[in-house]
């Protein structure tokens, strides 16, 4: 009785489908339209992707929300699994955390105040004060242009397209897409100068451990899934208005 009642226990164990892990993403929930709150929800193009991920892999997914410059941090420590809040794929990041494919191909948008002609693209801000998202990458992309040292980069948790629009800064840089949807759907009197400066590549970072690394690998095979049955370009129009997750030209 007893060596029936074990290998019951044992063809069970091996029978039940596996527990799902849980996918712990961080997100701003300010950054529109990828991440934010509306009525109290959180939606966007970051969300669905996620859910749409979660869906292939079988995992659930939980949704952390904080102060961008501290996402990166919040990976470090563990209490997250990975972001996802456009982050770009840069050397300095690739040295500490493993990369999915990207999902978005975007570049660098410096945006005005709607009239201000002065600034037609990124060679008139010499002499100009910028606003950046703190801890993203667009300060890093200032910091590189030959005349870096003619600009006065601010950085900003929020309101920089607020303070744009109010005088207080010259221009701020944003990925285009978002630049363009912000420009579309705020009231704010803001304007795009000139075209992109630089192509951005965004895609979710793991801890580089074992667990990180397999949750990658899962992950990663989703997006592949969702780029092959046109769920990922399906997001991709419906948040932006356009497929964003292919280079360029291809």
């Amino acid at each position: 009785m007893n060596r029936l009642v074990t290998a019951a226990l044992v063809w069970a164990a091996v029978a039940a489908p596996a527990a799902a892990d849980a996918i712990r993403v961080g997100m701003s929930g300010g950054y529109f339209p990828f991440t934010f709150v509306r009525q109290d929800k959180l939606q966007g193009f970051e969300v669905d992707l996620m859910n749409a991920i979660a869906a292939e892999t079988g995992d659930e997914v939980t949704f952390s929300t904080m102060a961008f410059s501290g996402l990166i941090g919040a990976l470090e420590a563990g209490r997250i699994d990975t972001v996802a809040n456009q982050i770009t794929v840069t050397p300095e990041r690739e040295a500490k955390f493993v990369f999915t494919q990207p999902y978005v191909y975007d570049g660098a948008q410096v945006v005005v105040r709607e009239g201000n002609d002065t600034i037609r693209g990124v060679e008139d801000l010499r002499g100009k004060t910028v606003a950046v998202n703190l801890g993203s990458n667009f300060e890093q992309l200032l910091h590189e242009l030959p005349f870096a040292s003619e600009i006065t980069v601010k950085t900003y948790d929020s309101n920089i397209e607020q303070d744009t629009a109010l005088g207080r800064v010259d221009a701020f840089v944003m990925d285009r897409v978002s630049s363009a949807q912000v420009i579309a759907q705020s009231p704010l009197p803001l304007q795009l100068a000139g075209p992109a400066f630089s192509e951005i590549r965004n895609a979710l970072p793991f801890r580089n451990d074992e667990a990180g690394r397999a949750m990658r690998d899962r992950v990663d095979a989703a997006i592949t899934t969702l780029k092959a049955n046109g769920k990922l370009r399906e997001i991709s129009e419906k948040w932006l208005g356009a497929d964003v997750t292919v280079p360029a030209g291809s």
